[in-house]
């Protein structure tokens, strides 16, 4: 198991979505259509740098058919 301890839910989520993304083949370009983003916003999400609100993480998981259960199911998100 990682040890995310020092890294925030900020950088986790950033950390979840690259490897998703990167999983399924998309440049941010491209995944930022399929979510109807901006790619200037998902590559600050996925730098850690963006608060990134409940309906947009809905975007996102439904841009990678998936729930949102789903998407924070790693153990990135597991308090140790």
């Amino acid at each position: 198991m990682c040890n995310f301890v020092l890294v925030d839910i900020k950088e986790k989520i950033g950390i979840r979505l690259r490897e998703l993304r990167k999983l399924k083949g998309l440049s941010q370009e491209k995944f930022a259509f399929e979510c109807e983003l901006d790619r200037t916003y998902i590559a600050s999400i996925e730098q850690g740098k963006r608060n990134v609100s409940i309906v947009n993480i809905e975007k996102i998981a439904k841009a990678l058919n998936m729930s949102v259960y789903d998407f924070f199911k790693t153990d990135i998100f597991e308090n140790d």
